[in-house]
């Protein structure tokens, strides 16, 4: 498997301020793949760059082997880009905005392709009006409409979803998995990180224009998270002492424990049993790449 984006020790700054620090990673062809950060981490900046938009100070970024800066329009047809910001022209149609999408790659008869487009994304019944009269919604689906619409296959969703309906999230995912399957490499960016932990085989995580995290998502879920189990104590009885470095958090009688497995559920409860503790309610909470981004992002490392 050849490699579809590779980041070189990427770097740029505006001003005083540092928005990608020498930032390197490679993409695998037909890989499904997270970045992910808070606000001003530095991937917009990281997007940017990669679609020329923006030129790094330092590094190299290419596409399927295509230098985005000295192989501009090579590279830049390989890629297609679904940016955060709500842009469009007032002026026409859902079918000609694509129409002239197209135009910009040289590529003509495609209403074949922006038919099946459209359908998937479920715009046949906006085809013919006007893009100022769409909602916030419909808006952000002919952005992902226009990124697909040469075909790229290198795709990158900057917040795709943000201010989406739950049924257009559904349909949405369900085409993009589509088109991964198909042999497309997908990069994504989202604060909906259920999302990036259901989707994506691999994670990158940014913070302060420095990548943080690499890994298989599997792979992070196991070093930085784990099992948690809530329990809610009766009256009376402390939790024990033993059991304090477990303890995640405490409101009055409800405790949040981690655990390292599930099989340290059956021996924690016995040691409840023992010193007297009656458990009213209990609840088993999965590994969570929630946990594990707020723990990177505070600088913790796996096990702490």
């Amino acid at each position: 498997m050849g490699t579809a984006v590779h980041f070189d020790c990427v770097t740029k700054r505006f001003g005083a301020l540092q928005a990608l620090g020498g930032v390197s990673l490679e993409i695998a062809q037909g890989e499904f793949f997270g970045l992910l950060g808070p606000n001003g981490a530095g991937k917009t900046t990281l997007i940017s760059c990669l679609a020329g938009l923006v030129r790094p100070d330092s590094g190299s970024l290419r596409v399927l082997g295509q230098d985005v800066v000295t192989d501009y329009r090579a590279a830049r047809r390989l890629l297609g880009v679904v940016p955060q910001e709500l842009v469009f022209d007032p002026f026409f149609t859902v079918r000609e905005t694509l129409r002239i999408q197209s135009g910009y790659f040289g590529i003509r008869n495609n209403d074949d392709w922006i038919d099946e487009i459209l359908a998937n994304l479920d715009l046949t019944g906006k085809a013919d009006t006007n893009m100022r009269r769409l909602s916030g919604g419909m808006k952000r689906r002919v952005l992902v409409a226009q990124a697909l619409v040469h075909r790229p296959p290198v795709i990158v969703l900057d917040e795709p979803t943000a201010g989406v309906d739950v049924e257009l999230r559904q349909g949405l995912w369900e085409f993009v998995r589509r088109l991964n399957q198909e042999g497309h490499t997908i990069i994504l960016t989202t604060h909906y990180l259920e999302e990036a932990e259901t989707l994506c085989g691999r994670i990158g995580m940014l913070k302060q224009g420095r990548l943080v995290a690499l890994d298989a998502t599997a792979n992070l879920l196991q070093r930085f998270s784990g099992h948690t189990l809530t329990l809610r104590l009766a009256a009376g009885r402390p939790l024990p002492e033993c059991m304090a470095p477990r303890l995640l958090e405490r409101q009055g009688q409800l405790h949040r424990l981690r655990l390292a497995g599930v099989a340290e559920l059956e021996p924690l409860l016995a040691e409840l049993r023992l010193a007297g503790c009656q458990v009213e309610d209990l609840q088993l909470g999965a590994p969570d790449l929630e946990e594990v981004f707020v723990r990177l992002m505070r600088g913790e490392e796996a096990g702490a």
